[in-house]
């Protein structure tokens, strides 16, 4: 049997009950997660004005089908394209380290518009999430993510078109062969460049929100009978042949439904890429070990593995970010402020990217190859931090950084997290029952019912 057909009936006859009950509470965390992000980027990121400009320009800003922090209904696939950007656009959602991807940003936005359209419960959206989850991921891991992004693809958006597809199939009740049919048509939409990082543009966020949208929209002309290859993935000109020079297509269906990916997804405590985060976690920890104050900092020096180094580290430009996507994938700035704040949150990106102290202290951060941390990948994005102060200088290699499925979050910190990105716009008690029904989810007869819990106060 080839690979599209494996993961087609892998698709098509998941049921809730056939998932592990660790899987499904940890999907209902990433589905929270992922909530949060969409609702605080609604209302404060700064893409989003001239994306929602350009839904009500093409006349979908009319429909059934809700954005999470907004008031409004649009049409199905503008709602998949608009919480999709909105939940990649802090770059705050969720990771796979060996995959180098992100995963909820495009699937849960497919996977709730095809709810949204299909009076879906809770179980058979946590089901669809879980199946997206594990088609994108395995995708990504075939594919070889570092000959991926050096052909100039990110994965969370060539892959996640697949994983989109697949979860909003599920929940519009099509068969593995369209499931099957489904994906032949996504392989035509597979897309996503990476030249966002050469001037900071915005279209990192917009290629998941069009991943998203285009997945439920190649589900739906599946299930009106339009026709796409067979072969999708293993096909000459299929996906692992066309978009990896070094992919290893048995990876895709490894172990299905025996091993879970979705549980090694990681959910991020800074909103910045996650190749940065190790560095931060080791940052924040010299600084509280040894009583560094930000003043006596001198000099910086980050280890990263080679692919996060490209990512984040490896040009002159990086110490001098000029906007957020600029400052979400520079280590020197990151670093910079994790040293000044101790951490680093999304409103720290309009505290500090006009701050000279800060540009000052990023001048200082010199990001470098490690040895140590690229032998930990790619099963983890690990960092080095080394700080010389004029007391000495201090070093701390982090391996598994926080919020990993080995360092995860406690539930806590899932609804701090929430807290702090939804409450100032749903309220605190609106958080709080939009968090409670999101733990929930399997128990919700219609995911409408939801879904209007997290419409903001005046958006």
């Amino acid at each position: 049997m080839g690979i599209t057909r494996q993961l087609a009936e892998f698709v098509a006859g998941l049921r809730f009950e056939d998932i592990p009950p660790d899987v499904t509470e940890r999907a209902k965390r990433l589905i929270l997660d992922i909530s949060g992000i969409i609702i605080r980027a609604r209302n404060d990121a700064e893409s989003t004005p001239s994306l929602i400009a350009a839904v009500e320009k093409l006349g979908l800003a009319d429909g059934a089908c809700s954005v999470m922090g907004d008031e409004r209904a649009y049409a199905p696939p503008a709602a998949a394209l608009l919480n999709g950007a909105l939940a990649h656009s802090l770059d705050f959602d969720d990771t796979h380290a060996e995959g180098s991807i992100h995963s909820s940003a495009p699937i849960v936005p497919a996977a709730l518009a095809a709810a949204q359209m299909n009076d879906a419960s809770g179980k058979e959206l946590i089901a669809a999430v879980v199946a997206g989850y594990e088609v994108q991921i395995r995708l990504s891991l075939a594919l070889n993510p570092t000959a991926h992004y050096d052909q100039g693809f990110h994965p969370t958006a060539t892959c996640g078109v697949f994983g989109a597809a697949a979860a909003a199939g599920k929940l519009i009740g099509l068969d593995a062969d369209g499931i099957q049919n489904a994906f032949g048509i996504a392989l035509s939409q597979a897309a996503g460049s990476m030249e966002f990082l050469a001037d900071g543009a915005w279209t990192k966020r917009s290629h998941v929100g069009q991943a998203a949208q285009n997945g439920l929209m190649c589900a739906v002309m599946a299930a009106e009978g339009f026709k796409g290859p067979v072969q999708a993935f293993e096909g000459r000109a299929g996906f692992l042949h066309a978009y990896s020079p070094k992919s290893d297509p048995e990876r895709a269906s490894a172990d299905l439904g025996a091993t879970w990916e979705t549980m090694r997804l990681a959910v991020k405590p800074y909103p910045s890429c996650r190749y940065s985060h190790a560095a931060i976690d080791g940052i924040v920890a010299l600084m509280k070990e040894h009583g560094i104050a930000a003043e006596d900092v001198e000099e910086v020096e980050i280890g990263l593995p080679e692919t996060g180094w490209k990512i984040i580290g490896g040009s002159e430009d990086k110490a001098n970010p000029k906007s957020v996507v600029d400052g979400q994938f520079s280590m020197p700035f990151c670093a910079a402020v994790a040293v000044r704040e101790g951490g680093l949150a999304w409103d720290d990106y309009k505290k500090h990217l006009d701050d000279d102290t800060t540009r000052a202290l990023a001048a200082r951060v010199t990001p470098v190859v490690d040895p140590r941390a690229e032998a930990e990948f790619p099963a983890n994005m690990s960092g080095v931090a080394r700080i010389k102060t004029r007391n000495g200088a201090f070093e701390k290699l982090v391996v598994v950084p926080k919020g990993e499925p080995d360092n995860f979050l406690a539930d806590d910190e899932f609804r701090s997290k929430f807290d702090g990105l939804c409450a100032p716009y749903l309220g605190q008690e609106g958080a709080d029952r939009l968090a409670d029904s999101l733990l929930a989810l399997e128990q919700a007869n219609s995911v409408s019912a939801i879904m209007a819990l997290s419409q903001a106060r005046g958006a």
